[in-house]
């Protein structure tokens, strides 16, 4: 049974390309939510005179009321209509980040940060519903926009949060991105097509442990959890070190320049396109191996960023472009995987991989915090490295089951037809679709 058919498609076939770009605003509207604050943590800490550390604190709430959003919220996508769900969410995130943008103490601003990482789930839920009204054909492309719309978020919000939070506090990014999300919200209540339920035979309780389920008897999609968590916390790391080096004394610059260099790295948004031609070609494990040797290179060239001066900002920009490049192409070749693993689960599968990357983003942001106030920026470079380290090794273990089964089905003797040409997760165990 697919979760995701032509049943749900409501809108006009002339229709679908105003409601893609409508989808993919509100994908950059609601991603941008999570990633302006680690632009903006030391106006905080400044703002209401708090240790740089506690104030990265509200960048950790957010990430991981981000995962928690995604455990709790997205499975509702197969049982709830989409577009009152998404009005709903998005309503609840702006009113979140006006109560943010009013906090008079750091633990309401977390709470707040909390619970605006837990609604702001909009582009997870917009994957499925855009399957639903595009033919088969357009779905890739379809997929690229809204990754295209994630990354623009990503990228933009932190630098307006900057160098907004430059010129008027760092209360102004947070009433910006309010107004953002509530517009979003009106967008999608005029634009997003009326949908009937996802069909799914899962109630509610039922629809938010298939993913725990599903990571036991998947294998494919444990492997894509544990490498996204990697190679995302070492990217998280980053990002919340280096707003404290730019501020720092070695830089002694402004939140804005954490958005600039957020900025040089829009490249990205062109890479990512030519990396999901390479999974096309060769596989999701290669381009893997390629994603972990560049997030690798990027911690060595970044630790030259500690230098400060002109050298020490061209390290950055190119440190942060290949860690960039890395992470989103991984992205890629991980969605890849666990999209070829069960048809009529996309959804769930999506929940369960999600969750475990923003787990990962949000202990790195975490970890990279603690390794910059007891070791400075090196400490955070030492950290993608290790994490890195065990990516890689990772990655070759697995590697070697695959070729062992794969010898093991090709012996003679064995049993077996013939080798089968699939991918680990592709051979796991296949049980009866809810």
């Amino acid at each position: 049974m697919t979760d995701h058919d032509d049943r749900q498609r409501t809108a006009r076939p002339g229709a679908s390309g105003r409601v893609i770009l409508a989808l993919a605003l509100v994908c950059g509207a609601a991603v941008g939510n999570v990633y302006f604050p680690q632009a903006i943590s030391p106006l905080i800490a400044s703002g209401l005179h708090v240790s740089p550390d506690a104030a990265a604190g509200v960048v950790t709430a957010t990430q991981f009321g981000y995962a928690a959003g995604i455990c709790l919220l997205v499975p509702l996508g197969d049982r709830l209509p989409y577009r009152p769900l998404l009005v709903t969410l998005l309503t609840l995130t702006g009113l979140g980040l006006f109560a943010a943008s009013a906090a008079p103490g750091l633990v309401p601003l977390v709470c707040a940060g909390a619970l605006v990482g837990v609604t702001t789930v909009a582009a997870p839920l917009a994957g499925p519903l855009a399957a639903g009204l595009v033919p088969e054909e357009r779905r890739g492309v379809t997929g690229g926009t809204l990754l295209s719309g994630c990354l623009a978020g990503m990228l933009l919000s932190r630098a307006v949060g900057g160098a907004l939070g430059d010129w008027l506090g760092w209360r102004a990014p947070y009433v910006l991105a309010a107004v953002l999300s509530l517009a979003a919200a009106v967008l999608s209540a005029r634009v997003l097509p009326r949908t009937s339920p996802p069909p799914s035979a899962r109630g509610g309780p039922a629809l938010l442990t298939e993913p725990l389920r599903l990571l036991r008897t998947e294998p494919g999609l444990r492997m894509s959890c544990l490498y996204q968590a990697l190679v995302f916390a070492g990217f998280s790391a980053v990002w919340t070190g280096a707003a404290l080096l730019l501020t720092g004394p070695g830089y002694g610059a402004g939140a804005g320049a954490v958005g600039l260099l957020a900025l040089v790295n829009a490249v990205t948004m062109v890479c990512t396109p030519a990396a999901g031609r390479q999974v096309d070609r060769r596989g999701p494990d290669a381009v893997n191996r390629v994603c972990f040797l560049m997030v690798g290179a990027s911690a060595a060239v970044l630790a030259l960023g500690g230098l400060g001066g002109a050298a020490g900002v061209t390290a950055l920009v190119v440190g942060t472009l290949l860690l960039d490049v890395g992470m989103q192409s991984g992205t890629v070749a991980n969605t890849v995987r666990i999209q070829a693993l069960r048809a009529e689960l996309r959804s769930r599968l999506t929940t369960a991989y999600m969750t475990c990357a923003y787990l990962g983003g949000a202990a790195g942001s975490w970890l990279g915090t603690r390794g910059y106030g007891r070791f400075g920026w090196l400490g955070v470079c030492a950290l993608v490295a290790a994490l890195t380290a065990v990516a890689l090794a990772s990655h070759r273990s697995a590697t070697r089951r695959t070729a062992g089964r794969f010898r093991r089905s090709a012996a003679p003797g064995s049993g077996a037809a013939g080798p089968i040409m699939a991918e680990p997760a592709a051979a796991t165990s296949r049980e009866e679709t809810p």
